[in-house]
């Protein structure tokens, strides 16, 4: 199979690798690239794909590496690692990289819940010594005269902002956003369908029909389709048997024939997809099952306020938008709220400040989500879905949901929710109804 390696990646990465092999005359190249962007884009795999291109020698950490119940071990791994790295170019006359995927799970300073430990110091601090002192990477205990090989370390991650700062700043980390565009999405997809019989306008209406979704989506999207026959094969020989036939079977593995391809069933199993990532999205069912137990998502007393990733984003173009705030001890209470809603008045029943927020999120393009909760779970902040409408659905149908929502629920908190398409992320939660 022939994957798609994107020429602007390429570019990047052989560049930076290649100035570190280099001695260019008083130019300070830095040791470290660090490639961010949203999850699911591709980034490691095509950081092994540029390896293979260039034949380099890859030396693997990962995020899970970089804490450790003995403080001092993973600042000793990142050295040993590097040393690894420089033998391997001694022995196999290669060029070598130390590559340590999703840095900033590891060290990333989340929230203000994210517990910031002494291996933490001492990561960020030994990352920094050997961006500086890139031929004298010592172990404990020992020490080497003679410079090692000089090692690029290239580390992938979602957010930089979450890493210690001095460790990014410039001349020590050099940054590079990998967003693919359209055509690396098409020429990346085009890549997984290979040998499937996909054409390539399929490719491309297939790419324009979910753009806002990672490159890992259609990777799910190709092991999906396979799904049927797998059910089929389970029925055949009965499930108490699957162990045994591909497990240590004298058997030859089964073979399956290659599953519909066609655009139709790709788009109709990609909506399937999608909808179990909206439903992930929006039910927040660890906020209710917290809520119930009386304590806030991080398992602390709820006069602690929520952190970043429950608490809606503010935007100065959300006028309506809302943060949550400790009160009255175990509620949170929404600001920038209607104070009085208790009746449906004009507008075909639904209250002025309510149809001015609905319209203020659908003229976003968001996703409009309508929640309720009882005035028992509203101190609990329990809150229930009783609706989504997708961004394309027009104003009318909007309008007519929140009225029934209105005349079902009217002794109960009424909120409106906008979720942005593209990262599923809350940007508004406005309530626009109290009961008396």
């Amino acid at each position: 199979m022939s994957y798609y390696l994107a020429p602007r990646f390429l570019d990047k990465l052989s560049i930076h690798i290649t100035k570190n092999y280099l001695d260019l005359p008083g130019v300070k190249v830095p040791l470290i690239l660090g490639i961010h962007g949203r999850k699911g884009e591709g980034k490691s795999f095509q950081c092994e794909l540029v390896f293979e291109r260039m034949g380099v020698i890859p030396v693997h950490m990962s995020a899970g590496e970089l804490e450790s119940p003995d403080a001092g071990d993973p600042a000793r791994l990142i050295r040993l690692r590097y040393r690894e790295a420089a033998e391997a170019v001694k022995v196999n006359g290669k060029m070598a990289v130390l590559m340590i995927n999703d840095i900033d799970a590891g060290m990333g300073r989340v929230d203000q819940f994210t517990q910031y430990t002494v291996n933490t110091q001492l990561v960020a601090g030994t990352l920094m010594n050997i961006a500086d002192n890139p031929t004298n990477v010592q172990l404990p205990g020992s020490y080497d005269a003679e410079p090692i090989q000089r090692i690029p370390i290239i580390v992938t991650g979602n957010d930089f902002s979450t890493l210690y700062a001095p460790l990014v700043r410039d001349g020590r980390m050099e940054k590079f956003y990998w967003e693919p565009d359209r055509a690396d999405r098409i020429g990346i997809v085009s890549g997984i369908f290979a040998g499937d019989g996909v054409s390539r306008s399929d490719i491309e209406k297939l790419v324009d029909t979910f753009p806002d979704q990672a490159i890992d989506f259609y990777s799910a999207l190709h092991s999906r389709l396979y799904d049927e026959q797998v059910r089929n094969f389970i029925q055949q020989i009965g499930i108490e048997r699957v162990s045994l036939r591909v497990v240590n079977s004298t058997e030859r593995l089964p073979e399956f024939r290659p599953p519909d391809f066609s655009l139709a069933h790709l788009i109709e199993l990609g909506e399937l997809l999608v909808r179990e990532q909206q439903r992930i999205q929006e039910l927040r069912l660890v906020q209710a099952y917290h809520s119930v137990q009386g304590h806030s998502p991080q398992g602390s007393h709820s006069q602690q306020p929520m952190p970043s990733s429950y608490a809606p984003t503010q935007s100065s173009a959300a006028p309506a938008s809302s943060s949550y705030s400790p009160s009255n001890g175990h509620s949170y209470a929404t600001q920038n709220q209607p104070t009085q809603a208790n009746s449906p008045q004009t507008n075909g029943g639904l209250p002025p400040d309510a149809l001015r927020v609905l319209q203020e999120i659908l003229d976003r393009g968001q996703r409009l989500g309508i929640e309720t909760v009882d005035a028992r779970r509203f101190r609990t902040n329990s809150w229930q879905c009783y609706n989504v409408i997708p961004p394309e659905r027009n104003s009318a149908e909007a309008r007519a949901a929140l009225e029934a929502c209105f005349a079902d629920h009217m002794h109960d908190y009424i909120r409106l929710v906008g979720i942005d398409p593209r990262d599923r992320r809350r940007t508004v939660e406005t309530i626009v109804h109290r009961p008396s």
